[in-house]
């Protein structure tokens, strides 16, 4: 490395210097000439800051108020020496400063018209901590350089902290540094010393036996400045002096060789740092003089740097006209006369215009452009912005100059960031933080708060964005307190979304279902609040409109067709007793007009209705008594909506998203918008800035986990693989299928449970689940799909047969997405089967008054079936003994029924318990017996009347319903079957205990 004499910058960057370098230039012109010591690659020292020429002897340096010549001969104990020597100078002349200039400014009044001397007391404060820690690590230094000097053994360099803690040094020296700097560009110094000029220049007098060439010529205010920076100044100079000179000494592997290059390198852009920070605050000091006060007041604060004024380098702002342009380290401000518009420059996006001299300006709520007469003059205004704003973007100044921050170098597209509106209309002091491309709200996620009249009223918006518009899934929070959580597209509520009213609203509501351009449009759902009602049908324009069934919480279900949010035309109603009505009927569902009543009884009434002027209904028809009992499915069992609603085309608004998910090749960083991102919602009233506060996953976590979910489903094809990959994806919270399994439960909830449960819509939920698992499979092959393409591998079977897909979802999927909706599901089939439930429970209650040989015997079991023979008691001891016994194991297998949600798994559960009856009875007789029909029906009806299993009959249907079709005509088909007849023979078990003949007195069975 080289030392020079310079007047400049060395290696700036292209254009550098405009408003920072002029003060220097016009001082120069003034006639004082200032002798620079730098090296290459280095800014010369501030202008203000006179350093002492060294002088050159033998061929190297004297250091100033050093005894010691640092020849080539020079040996690394001298040099060690000579730097003990320089910290000592250096903490001198910081405790002179601290209690002879700073603690003494502090003490200082400020004038009573001063309006900013709190503002100057707090940079005062700041800047004598600042002072106090560099002291204290220079004394640090000093410690460890004697207690090297006396042990040198056993003290390495590296425990210098100028060489070992160079980070920490760093530090300490940036804080003072823009302490200093803001001192500066607040004019502290000047308003602080005013007046006094005699008492300040005594004070710093004694500060020129450690500062050779301090002038005490100019003003005060440059006297106490010169005082504060120019130790520093020097110390860095003499520092990189003698480490290269110690770097010279050392041997080549030497272990500290390293730390020394380090240290030389980082006090030089340390040097070069505080050039530069001189620069841009004599530069923004110089601003204010050019300035109206207000103007002043505004933009030289200690927070701002000036970096290039248009009266340098001339630039125009077109269309705002414009008077000045001001580029700033964390703004870009307009002057037009008494006008400010100042932009944040974190949202500022620059692009030139080809062919001409121009630059394209683009903000959240501007855009203009910046014109230049000379192309270099633009190369200088892109690049001097272009940094700023990545400088701006990254939170820190860049080290050690503008520009040569971390990459990238130039600003990114995609930004983050927080922002308020001014004068946009509607969203005039609306505020948007996330993320951002080109002045627009675009990305996975952002938070638009709209204030309201009312005070502390806001709409708040955590939505994705797409070009300034909401995109994609969000959650809406209104002042008026509903709350909205789904799709958008263009900005209004479109797809699949849910609507809550306010908790205190007159009529509260819930709705979840599809939207169109704002309004409910499709296929929805709307539970009322105060009644209790519920509707499941058809949508347009914010109306029922078309198909729909209506269930109360009474108990009545109807099904109509709807116009403008009226019924029209013929419907079919159904009250709690089960009696049906076909025809018309009014809001208050009311027959009126023609139609048919079905009784439970199988009676009929077919007739016109109307109300008459009293109570009661009047009617003119027929009524048919004559009529067979109806077939339990023509009225308990029948069912609404099934053929209305098409189970395909219900739910297209939460399927949809997930298809054009797959589709784009399952990218992580789409994935938040798939099904929503993690953001706790409340109701509870809260300040703006609460709303701003949001959890949610770290996309990157999202991208990362996406690419380990694809990896895994290749490792996980075989079947028992893949069941246990699609179990722990179903029930995860962040995988893609987990999400949508959440979703598809929120809206089986939505229409199936709570108190609008109604038997009538089993067929429904039945046909609606079956859709899920179908769906759900064929989400898995669109991510297998996926993973195979990004391996270069196509998927085989391409496309699935409807077979093949039918086989495995009620194989693999079904058994896996049932328990989401089995409590819902489950609770139907209760309702629908309840009076069959009934009379089994009572036929349950009567055979359990059997003791077990009398049950036997009852049920026609042959007697060398019975487990009771190889007891050797009496008849009475026997009976007391094994009463319900027999069969014991048969009996605690088929209580394992209700343990599990699988069909599968229940009908093993049957066939376990079939095996337990044959293996009793193979043991009574002595060797293996195969058991007939005529055989294992009574001996079944026994060993279900003793395992007493609630609701046996909604779960026989429920597993008939669901389980898998190619188990149809098979064995299981055949047990199940020879279940329900059991359950039918136990309903009857009551009618025929009142026929028993007299032996059989029920006193005398116990």
């Amino acid at each position: 490395m080289t030392l020079g004499r310079d007047r400049g910058w060395v290696g700036s960057a292209p254009g550098w210097g405009g408003a920072a370098r002029h003060s220097g230039e016009q001082r120069l012109r003034a006639g004082t000439e200032v002798t620079h010591l730098c090296m290459p690659g280095l800014a010369a020292p501030h202008p203000a800051v006179t350093l002492s020429q060294p002088r050159e002897l033998r061929g190297g340096w004297v250091l100033p108020g050093s005894h010691c010549a640092l020849g080539g001969a020079m040996c690394s104990r001298e040099v060690e020496a000579a730097l003990l020597r320089l910290e000592e100078t250096f903490s001198a002349s910081l405790a002179h400063v601290n209690t002879r200039i700073l603690q003494p400014l502090l003490l200082a009044d400020p004038e009573p018209w001063e309006p900013r001397g709190r503002e100057h007391l707090q940079l005062l404060q700041q800047l004598l901590r600042s002072s106090q820690q560099l002291r204290q690590l220079t004394e640090q230094s000093l410690q460890s350089l004697l207690k090297r000097l006396h042990q040198p053994r056993t003290t390495g360099l590296e425990a210098l902290p100028l060489l070992g803690s160079a980070d920490g040094v760093l530090q300490v020296h940036l804080e003072y540094i823009e302490s200093y700097t803001s001192c500066l560009v607040a004019q502290v110094f000047q308003q602080v010393a005013k007046g006094k000029r005699e008492h300040w220049l005594a004070q710093c007098r004694p500060l020129q036996k450690y500062l050779a060439g301090m002038s005490f010529e100019g003003s005060v205010d440059a006297v106490l400045g010169q005082a504060l920076c120019q130790p520093l100044a020097q110390h860095l100079q003499q520092y990189i002096l003698l480490l290269l000179r110690l770097r010279d000494t050392l041997r080549k592997h030497h272990p500290a060789q390293e730390l020394v290059i380090n240290a030389i390198t980082l006090y030089g852009n340390l040097q070069s740092f505080l050039q530069q920070a001189l620069d841009q605050a004599v530069a923004t000091q110089a601003l204010g003089h050019s300035l109206s006060s207000r103007l002043k007041d505004a933009l030289c604060t200690p927070g701002h740097r000036l970096l290039q004024d248009s009266q340098d380098i001339p630039v125009t702002a077109i269309p705002l006209r414009a008077e000045r342009v001001l580029l700033f380290d964390d703004a870009l401000v307009l002057l037009k006369g008494p006008n400010i518009h100042s932009f944040d420059l974190r949202l500022v996006w620059v692009h030139p215009v080809q062919d001409r001299c121009m630059l394209r300006v683009v903000t959240p709520e501007d855009e203009f452009s910046l014109c230049v007469r000379d192309p270099q003059d633009l190369v200088v205004w892109q690049w001097k912005v272009s940094q700023a704003v990545c400088q701006a973007l990254r939170g820190k100044k860049d080290f050690p100059v503008l520009g040569a921050g971390p990459a990238p170098s130039e600003p990114p597209a995609c930004r983050s960031a927080a922002y308020t509106f001014r004068t946009k209309g509607h969203l005039c002091r609306a505020t948007y933080e996330g993320e951002w491309y080109s002045g627009r709200p675009h990305g996975n996620f952002g938070i638009y708060l709209v204030p309201k009249a009312i005070e502390d009223k806001f709409d708040c918006y955590k939505c994705h964005w797409q070009e300034g518009t909401m995109q994609g899934y969000g959650i809406c929070e209104y002042s008026s307190e509903e709350v909205y959580r789904g799709y958008f597209q263009a900005g209004l509520r479109h797809g699949f979304g849910v609507l809550d009213s306010a908790p205190q609203a007159p009529q509260p509501f819930r709705y979840t279902g599809h939207w169109a351009k704002d309004q409910r449009s499709g296929y929805g759902i709307q539970e009322d609040g105060n009644s209790g009602e519920r509707y499941i049908g058809m949508w347009q324009a914010d109306q029922r409109n078309g198909s729909g069934v209506v269930v109360t919480q009474a108990g009545i279900c109807y099904q109509s067709t709807f116009q403008a949010d009226k019924m029209v035309g013929p419907g079919v109603l159904l009250s709690e007793d089960d009696s049906l009505y076909e025809g018309t009927f009014t809001k208050d569902l009311t027959p009126e007009g023609k139609g048919k009543i079905t009784f439970p009884n199988g009676f009929t009434l077919e007739g016109w209705f109307g109300s008459g002027t009293g109570r009661g209904l009047n009617t003119q028809g027929v009524l048919d008594t004559a009529a067979l009992p109806p077939d339990p499915s023509s009225t308990c069992k029948r069912q609404l909506g099934v053929d209305a609603f098409p189970v395909e085309s219900r739910w297209p608004g939460v399927y949809g998203p997930f298809r054009v998910f797959m589709v784009a090749g399952c990218p992580g960083e789409l994935q938040e918008a798939l099904l929503g991102f993690h953001v706790q919602r409340s109701r509870v009233p809260r300040r703006a800035q609460d709303y701003l506060r949001c959890e949610r996953s770290c996309l990157e976590d999202e991208a990362g986990r996406m690419e380990d979910a694809l990896e895994e489903l290749l490792c996980h094809r075989e079947p028992a693989a893949l069941q246990r990959y699609l179990q722990k994806a179903l029930n995860s919270t962040w995988h893609p299928l987990g999400k949508l399994l959440r979703t598809l439960m929120l809206t089986f909830q939505a229409t199936y449970g709570g108190f609008g449960a109604n038997k009538h819509l089993q067929g429904m939920a039945q046909g609606e689940v079956k859709q899920h698992a179908r769906e759900l499979w064929a989400a898995y092959r669109g991510l297998l799909r996926v993973a195979l393409q990004r391996k270069g591998q196509a998927l085989e079977e391409e496309p699935e047969d409807a077979e093949t897909r039918d086989l495995q979802v009620h194989r693999l999927m079904l058994p896996l997405v049932l328990p989401s909706f089995y409590s819902e599901l489950f609770t139907l089939y209760l309702l629908l089967h309840e009076p069959e439930d009934a009379l089994y429970s009572q036929g349950i209650a009567s055979l359990s008054l059997f003791p077990d040989s009398k049950l036997l015997e009852f049920l026609d079991v042959h007697k060398h079936l019975w487990p009771l023979k190889d007891l050797r008691l009496t008849s009475n001891q026997r009976s007391s003994l094994v009463r319900d016994r027999c069969f014991l194991s048969a009996t605690e297998c088929l209580q394992k029924i209700i343990t599990t949600v699988d069909p599968r798994e229940k009908l093993e559960v049957l066939e376990k318990t079939y095996g337990e009856i044959e293996a009793t009875v193979s043991r009574v007789l002595g060797r293996e017996h195969k058991l007939p029909m005529d055989d294992l029906l009574p001996l079944l009806i026994y060993v279900v009347s003793r395992a007493r299993i609630q609701h046996l009959g909604a779960e026989i249907h429920l597993i008939r319903d669901m389980m898998d079709p190619v188990h149809t005509g098979g064995l299981y088909d055949f047990l199940l079957t020879a279940l329900e007849s059991c359950y039918e023979h136990i309903q009857k078990g009551g009618m025929r205990l009142r026929r028993l003949p007299g032996h059989w007195d029920l006193r005398d069975l116990s």
